[in-house]
């Protein structure tokens, strides 16, 4: 019986999918034919031959997409990948750009299988939103400053992206008019056609029309993709990366591009649910990213990831499983059979227009301004995260997102430390308070720690502790229940308090900590147990471990002073 349950459910689910290929074969001749120009544009971005971008969304989709938890993400080129992709290479000569790159992307591609193997998706939740806001704002700044050059016509010498943009305005009357006057036809019909019904195809049309225009205008010095590099016919080529390329600087680099990926793949996943409801897996959606990028590797292709705009296309072409991927590999390799010799007819300017295009809308001005609105520490991550991407490497920028990150965890965690005070009532009610400044003579002061006491939040915590002041044998309960990670630092700091205390003839009870704990702070050796400092450990009933250290502080203050006391 069970069996026929399963004999059913199988057919059934074959029977579905058979249903479901016409709408995944129409989304992905869509995506296909949508991610042309986006795939040019992206290779240019990577400094490469702009057919490099089109072998990738051969391969990356169909072989990314088997293996995807979320059924419906679009893995293409991406121009945060692209743009950290060519830093990386602007290095080499020029005959060695295209084989150093490959070596990069297949490093990266092995780099996210090894993060989704190792459930590294699970890492992401800890990079703060105003770290990653700006950092891929930051990126794309730096795509329409890279790009600007192109779409002028004009050649900087400039070693980075904001040093080259500078030079570009202060050099106007050496633009090329030619170029500006092609590259503004393709932004004008992206900006226009953007704001109607057909902006899906904006970036198709504007690859199109004016190439048509300096086509039969043949104009002199505007650059065509025949004039960077000719583009072969056929199929991708198969070759192993070149090895003898392998460098420390190249490994980091990919390092980086695969943090990348690794960033914006797991905000498309989190966002992009699957059609049965379920949620995706983003470490899943790492290991298919590793496995569409070494794919690609071997195929002459650039870095691809999960794409914010070709996932939300997917779904509004219709698709309904993985297999949409698979179609748009085939749909893009018969592109390239057919149209190769008039991809080679394309204006290097349209090409830069529709990464500007690109560039801007993937700066995140909600996110900016909504961080930006709540000040503090979230100002601080965004400009220095922001402007490190502009000034600096895209490895040094995510080198300094990642410090950012800790040091505002430490400095937020730091600052969360609250303490309460404690009034225990006769009916058995415990009511909250705010700590006293200075503690009150001959009498127990009873206090409750909110937050983590790490390093940094210990010595918040003692700044935030009453000041024995004056006040002559005083008793301070101090409940740390719930914190399970009190290091060395928290100990120094209690005991430095302890002995404020023991000078004016006090005492101090740590109390509700763990059986383990209270052994930590035994071998620490640092307290004077049982004369400045009392360690009552937590039991499983609430509050029992609080009541007895205060039954014992009113019974040491009602016993009899000692000399060690006055």
């Amino acid at each position: 019986m069970g069996e026929e349950k399963t004999g059913t459910a199988r057919k059934d689910t074959i029977r579905r999918r058979l249903k479901d290929l016409p709408r995944d074969a129409l989304a992905g001749v869509v995506n296909a034919v949508m991610s042309v120009p986006s795939a040019m544009a992206t290779a240019t971005i990577a400094g490469v031959n702009p057919v490099y971008g089109l072998y990738a969304t051969v391969v990356s989709p169909p072989v990314g997409g088997l293996f995807a938890s979320s059924q419906l993400m679009q893995i293409a080129t991406t121009s945060a990948s692209a743009l950290a992709a060519g830093q990386a290479i602007s290095a080499y000569p020029a005959e060695e750009r295209g084989p150093a790159l490959f070596l990069l992307v297949l490093i990266a591609g092995v780099l996210l299988l090894a993060f989704g193997l190792l459930r590294a998706g699970r890492l992401v939740r800890y990079i703060s939103y105003p770290v990653t806001t700006a950092f891929l704002s930051g990126v794309a700044a730096v795509l329409v400053m890279d790009q600007a050059a192109q779409f002028a016509g004009y050649q900087t010498d400039r070693s980075t992206s904001l040093g080259s943009f500078v030079q570009l305005l202060l050099h106007v009357g050496e633009w090329s008019w030619r170029s500006v006057l092609v590259g503004s036809i393709a932004l004008a019909i992206m900006i226009a056609l953007g704001r109607t019904k057909l902006s899906n195809i904006s970036s198709l049309v504007a690859l199109v029309v004016p190439s048509v225009v300096v086509y039969l205008w043949q104009p002199a010095n505007v650059r065509i993709v025949d004039d960077v590099s000719a583009i072969p016919s056929g199929l991708p080529p198969f070759a192993l990366p070149d090895l003898s390329l392998l460098s420390v600087d190249l490994v980091l680099s990919a390092f980086a591009v695969a943090v990348v990926i690794a960033v914006q793949g797991a905000g498309v996943s989190q966002s992009a649910r699957n059609p049965d409801g379920s949620r995706a897996d983003v470490s899943r959606d790492m290991l298919a990213e590793g496995a569409g990028n070494t794919a690609a590797s071997f195929f002459s292709g650039i870095p691809t990831g999960a794409s914010v705009s070709q996932t939300a296309l997917n779904h509004q072409a219709g698709a309904r499983s993985r297999f949409a991927m698979v179609f748009h590999g085939l749909a893009m390799l018969l592109v390239i059979l057919v149209a190769a010799q008039l991809v080679g007819q394309v204006p290097m300017p349209v090409l830069a227009a529709i990464a500007i295009v690109a560039g801007f809308s993937a700066i995140r001005y909600s996110a900016i301004r909504s961080t930006w609105s709540v000040g503090g520490t979230a100002r601080w991550a965004l400009g220095v995260t922001f402007f490190a991407t502009l000034l600096l490497s895209i490895p040094a920028a995510i080198a300094v997102g990642v410090v950012m990150t800790m040091l505002l965890f430490i400095y937020r965690a730091g600052q969360t430390v609250e303490v309460h005070q404690l009034t225990l009532t006769d009916d058995g009610e415990i009511h909250i308070g705010d700590a006293p400044e200075t503690l009150p003579p001959r009498d127990v002061t009873v206090l409750d720690v909110y937050g983590p006491l790490y390093f940094a939040a210990s010595r918040t915590l003692r700044e935030r502790l009453p000041a024995a002041g004056s006040a002559d044998r005083s008793a301070v309960v101090l409940r740390i229940r719930g914190n399970s990670q009190i290091g060395a630092t928290f100990i120094e700091e209690m005991n430095d308090y302890a002995q404020e205390l023991g000078k004016r003839g006090g005492r101090l009870y740590l109390c509700g900590m763990t059986d383990d704990l209270a052994d930590t702070m035994r071998r620490a050796d640092r307290f004077a147990l049982g004369d400045e400092v009392v360690l009552v450990p937590g039991t499983n009933v609430l509050g029992s471990s609080l009541r007895e250290a205060v039954r014992d502080a009113r019974t040491w203050l009602d016993g009899p002073d000692t000399d060690d006391d006055r």
